[in-house]
């Protein structure tokens, strides 16, 4: 399967809950790659390279985590980069 590569930008109660870490402990289980950072404007951007269906798995089990509230997200694919690992920034 081909390989895919997502700019996500995380709106509602997504900073001080853990979801970078979630998301980097996640990432990483599931083989992916990018980087994950908090905003100036309280929303989180992520980057995350790898197969669709792992990305989504990754996006579901952010969504039910029970501190994390996603109100909605702004989603678009870029070019993939030559990277192997996923990184908090």
């Amino acid at each position: 399967m081909a390989e895919v590569r997502k700019h996500i930008t995380f709106h509602g109660r997504v900073q001080g809950v853990g979801f970078r870490y979630t998301a980097k402990y996640m990432a990483r289980s599931l083989g992916l790659s990018g980087w994950v950072k908090n905003e100036w404007d309280g929303t989180v951007t992520l980057e995350i390279q790898g197969r669709e269906a792992l990305i989504q798995k990754l996006l579901v089990g952010l969504n039910h985590n029970q501190f994390i509230s996603i109100e909605w997200m702004d989603t678009k694919e870029i070019p993939l980069k030559e990277e192997r690992s996923f990184k908090v920034r």
